[in-house]
């Protein structure tokens, strides 16, 4: 059983940064596919950033640009940088995970996931 964990949330104003990081247990990143997916209140969940067992990354056109998902496979750690953060990136943010040589993005194609981290952005 693979079991990731999401930390590094907060609250910050409009235009500051925040780093959040994903760490699993029993694995190595290296044979998986990862993404982080966020969820506004009264929104459904939507795919932000995803990075492919070979280091290939996508990301959402609302966030291209100010995010940036990397993975570190000798830490186990997956992150995701976001700058110039804006009060319509507020969400509980997750991490999910699927042992893939390839490219994820829907929800359906990840067989595991965190519980989530809270990022609120301040105007």
């Amino acid at each position: 059983q693979v079991q990731l964990v999401e930390s590094g949330g907060g609250s910050v104003q409009a235009g500051g940064s925040l780093r959040l990081s994903c760490s699993a247990s029993r694995h190595s990143y290296s044979n998986y596919s990862m993404a982080w997916f966020r969820q506004a209140p009264g929104k459904e969940r939507e795919a932000v950033a995803s990075i492919s067992s070979n280091g290939g990354t996508r990301y959402a056109d609302s966030v291209k640009d100010r995010f940036t998902i990397s993975q570190d496979n000798r830490k186990n750690i997956v992150y995701l940088q976001m700058n110039v953060l804006k009060p319509e990136d507020t969400a509980m943010y997750y991490c999910a995970g699927r042992r893939l040589f390839g490219t994820c993005w829907y929800q359906g194609d990840f067989d595991y996931w965190g519980q989530g981290t809270q990022v609120t952005v301040s105007s």
